[in-house]
């Protein structure tokens, strides 16, 4: 689990541990990935951390091998490290800025997915890869171009790695995400101006928690979804549609 040290990530870290899974956390800061060590140790199993940037491609294949040795195997993938965009007008979005979003959020899911379905073609076991997309990818994003356009792509290569890889019994998924309240969004979460502006079209009328992911990252960690493979769930309280 990448970004697992919190927020959307750890909600789910938390979930597949509670199913009785061993769970490996990866994220950038050693003393906030041993807080969510112990906070996963209190729901049973085996829990292992690894200080990783993912868009270190060296990084991303130590910290690969180093979870595959230290849970014995690997069956499940998720990919949800993330960063926020700077909200920009289009026109004044620097090269720069682009890319920074991009090495996390698309080249970071490209490079935790290709070592995760590496590691299991060369053990010859089945798996589940999973990537965090967002409503960005399927809604206009206004000042969030960079942010928008890695979310999208997400999308489009959990579709390809699905008909790529299942012949080797690798499924590919994503999830995506409504308004969630994580540490990272819950200030703009709070503000009055904003949540009446967008409250009114959450049809649950509450934000989501990281909570409500875990059951969703359950059922495709599951060996019973085998058959379910290119689809991407949304978990937004209907937002979307509404």
């Amino acid at each position: 689990m990448t970004g697992g040290n919190g927020g959307i990530g750890l909600g789910i870290a938390l979930a597949l541990a509670e199913a009785g899974a061993d769970v490996a956390i990866w994220g950038t800061d050693a003393g906030k990935n041993e807080r969510a060590v112990e906070e996963l140790r209190g729901a049973g199993g085996k829990v292992h951390a690894a200080v990783c940037d993912v868009a270190d491609e060296a990084a991303v294949a130590a910290a690969m091998a180093e979870t595959v040795a230290a849970l014995g195997g690997l069956h499940s993938c998720f990919a949800n490290a993330g960063t926020p965009a700077r909200p920009t007008p289009f026109e004044r979005t620097e090269l720069d800025e682009w890319r920074r979003v991009e090495a996390v959020n698309l080249d970071g899911v490209f490079l935790t997915l290709r070592a995760a379905a590496a590691a299991m073609i060369e053990a010859g076991t089945p798996g589940s890869l999973v990537a965090t997309s967002s409503l960005t990818a399927i809604e206009g994003a206004p000042r969030s171009a960079a942010y928008a356009a890695t979310k999208g792509a997400l999308v489009s290569l959990v579709r390809t790695l699905a008909v790529e890889l299942a012949r080797k019994g690798i499924r590919a998924n994503a999830i995506m995400p409504g308004w969630i309240d994580t540490e990272l969004t819950h200030s703009m979460l709070a503000d009055e101006r904003f949540a009446g502006a967008v409250m009114p079209r959450v049809p649950a009328r509450r934000w989501g928690l990281p909570a409500d992911l875990g059951p969703a990252a359950v059922y495709l960690a599951s060996p019973a979804t085998a058959y379910h493979t290119g689809d991407v769930l949304r978990i937004d309280g209907a937002y979307s549609i509404s």
